[in-house]
């Protein structure tokens, strides 16, 4: 099970800042997870809410050039440069132009295996295959959004190539496992939060999950 630490050690230090990053390695986080988004020069940053403060302003980070960031919003290249290409990356992408210089920027450090790139809507999810077939690709939603019965859902997905589904820890249950596992799909939790949460998301078997509390996370994925 991989333990993500969500927005970097987001419960430790400043979210979605490369100290974050390279504190929830230290802490033992086996990846990490961050939001993708476009700069208008055509730049990937990591930042969650899409939106920086400039002088007294708020702007949109699409409509900036890489410059006009504050210092501590990083670019994709920045983290990889701090923390390696080694570590599973999940990216929600939350600005969708950001997919393909996404991928390009992960494949120019050697990481396109261990990038995961995450988007609510499957669709969009699925015609980011074309961009590499060794990106993982994660079909991020909850379970009152699916609209059709979990086993095809799953065979769906693995007929667009798409890996694994992302659910809110509070939405998996055993029988919802099940049917994403027959057809080899990976499964994904989270806002895994607490320690009771935590323990029962891995005794579900799940392959990986997402929580702020890079502490606690890794020490229930530790016991025996």
């Amino acid at each position: 099970m991989i333990g993500f630490a969500h927005r970097g050690a987001r419960a430790h230090a400043p979210e979605n800042t490369l100290g974050a990053f390279r504190l929830a390695l230290e802490m033992g986080a086996t990846g990490l997870e961050s939001d993708v988004w476009l700069t208008r020069d055509g730049v990937p940053v990591l930042d969650h809410d899409g939106e920086v403060v400039v002088g007294d302003t708020r702007c949109p980070v699409p409509d900036l050039d890489r410059a006009e960031l504050p210092p501590h919003v990083p670019t994709l290249a920045e983290l990889y440069e701090a923390c390696g290409s080694d570590v599973p990356l999940s990216l929600d992408v939350k600005h969708e132009p950001a997919a393909e210089p996404t991928v390009a920027v992960a494949r120019a450090a050697g990481a396109e295996r261990q990038l995961w790139l995450c988007h609510w809507n499957w669709r969009v999810v699925a015609r980011w295959r074309a961009l590499s077939s060794e990106v993982r690709l994660v079909d991020s939603t909850r379970v009152r959004h699916m609209r059709t019965p979990p086993a095809e859902r799953a065979a769906r997905m693995a007929d667009l190539g798409i890996d694994a589904l992302n659910l809110p820890a509070a939405d998996w249950h055993p029988g919802l496992v099940a049917p994403f596992r027959a057809h080899g799909r990976l499964v994904l939790g989270w806002d895994a939060q607490s320690e009771s949460t935590l323990r029962r998301l891995r005794d579900l078997g799940l392959d990986g999950v997402f929580s702020d509390h890079v502490d606690r996370m890794m020490a229930v994925l530790r016991e025996p």
